[in-house]
């Protein structure tokens, strides 16, 4: 962590992540304002409340962040957190991270979404995207699209193809290899083994990513929260107005059931927030306001 680079490439990640937010929080309070009434009742367009945590219990500086949820209209439920934390790993954690056994200090930042649409025809998704130190650095992160109706679960589903091409422009900005790469890597951790079936219909999935151009890589990591900018919200659009049935809530409400299963048994970024000593409400926001099982 002595690298005189590092400062300032940690101002830089840290400041982008809070102007990622801000863009996707006015993205979703735009979608708000455009439910109809007709479909969505009268409640009022929803609007984000942000709420500052620190990290450890005050007694020295850790870091922190600011944790961010909306119960709109549009979106039954949709979080979207940013934090900077910092301090060192619990002995049982520091050999799951690299560079961490050697000297157990690190510092990460970030940023991470879920979105839950009350309209079972509109995808549910998620994105993150991080930078962190330890005596090693590097970016991780992704997008992926979790329909939770059985009619849009599929890859070639025009709504799929869609999200699908504006990460794989993301990723042949920086290298024709990376969608490729990162498109199987999402397919393969977002699964649910003991279902035998995929969380969604996939996206891409990057961790430990150190090109040796710490430039690029975060251009990159810029790149793909662009993507999904421009991406996820188009297609809420494009499915706001349609209308839905009790059966068509009900099958939302069972895949969203899946995703609370993954995100509980799975989910690796769950485990680093709880061992970081991150804010539990904002890691376990991910989880559907509402599932059913059968």
């Amino acid at each position: 962590m002595s690298d005189p680079d590092l400062p300032p490439r940690q101002a830089k990640a840290k400041a982008w992540f809070e102007t990622l937010r801000d863009k996707i929080v006015a993205a979703f309070e735009a979608i708000e304002d455009k439910g109809s009434e007709a479909l969505y009742g009268d409640q009022p367009a929803g609007r984000f409340t942000l709420t500052p945590w620190r990290r450890g219990d005050g007694t020295e500086d850790q870091g922190g962040g600011v944790m961010g949820m909306l119960h709109g209209r549009v979106f039954e439920k949709a979080g979207i957190h940013v934090s900077t934390v910092f301090g060192e790993f619990s002995p049982e954690f520091r050999s799951q991270i690299p560079g961490a056994e050697e000297d157990p200090r690190f510092w990460a930042s970030g940023i991470s979404l879920i979105a839950h649409p009350l309209n079972p025809h509109v995808p549910a998704a998620h994105m993150n995207t991080r930078m962190i130190v330890t005596t090693k650095c590097w970016f991780g992160g992704g997008g992926d699209l979790n329909p939770m109706h059985p009619a849009y679960r599929d890859e070639d589903h025009e709504d799929a193809r869609f999200f699908l091409d504006a990460m794989r422009g993301a990723c042949d900005r920086r290298d024709p290899h990376y969608f490729a790469r990162f498109k199987e890597a999402c397919d393969t951790y977002f699964f649910l083994p003991h279902r035998g079936e995929p969380r969604g219909v996939g996206g891409i999935f990057y961790d430990h990513h150190n090109s040796g151009d710490w430039e690029d890589d975060f251009a990159f990591t810029k790149d793909v929260g662009l993507a999904f900018l421009d991406s996820y919200p188009a297609l809420v659009h494009r499915r706001l107005e349609t209308p839905w049935s009790e059966e068509d809530r009900q099958l939302q409400l069972r895949q969203r059931g899946r995703y609370a299963e993954f995100n509980l048994l799975y989910d690796r970024g769950t485990t680093f927030g709880l061992k970081t000593g991150g804010n539990v409400e904002s890691i376990l926001s991910s989880l559907p306001p509402l599932t059913a099982w059968p």
